[in-house]
């Protein structure tokens, strides 16, 4: 049986905003923006060129939603943006303003730095030394 993942869903304040920053700031592709209601949308972004697991835009609707915009994983980095080359990613993002809260390392398993994204969310920006050990 094979199986994947299709959709991490992402929560946020606003579509238009959270696209706008994945779409200019980090160059990922809209994959599908479809309007369901007048308040809901399906909203898949993806890393140019990803073939791989897609992020799905889920506008926060409660409260407690709200509560979770920016720290859905208590701190932890939340989302590992795999890269061929992380010196021109880095090098492109710092250029673009995004948010790196620990410098770059060479560690073990290969390059890495953690950003925040508009909210706050951790991700790591890594490139794997070998990409079958991961």
């Amino acid at each position: 049986m094979m199986q994947t993942l299709g959709y991490v869903a992402l929560v946020v304040r606003e579509y238009d905003e959270a696209l706008e920053f994945f779409t200019r700031t980090l160059n990922f592709r809209v994959v599908e923006d479809t309007h369901l209601s007048e308040q809901k949308r399906w909203v898949l972004i993806a890393p140019p060129d990803s073939q791989g697991t897609s992020l799905l835009l889920a506008r926060a609707a409660t409260p407690e939603q709200m509560s979770r915009i920016g720290n859905q994983t208590g701190g932890r980095v939340f989302l590992f943006l795999h890269t061929d080359d992380f010196w021109r990613d880095y090098h492109e993002m710092t250029e673009r303003k995004v948010k790196f809260i620990r410098p770059p390392s060479e560690e073990a398993y290969g390059t890495v730095a953690v950003f925040e994204d508009l909210y706050g969310n951790q991700w790591d920006l890594l490139e794997l030394k070998d990409s079958s050990s991961r």
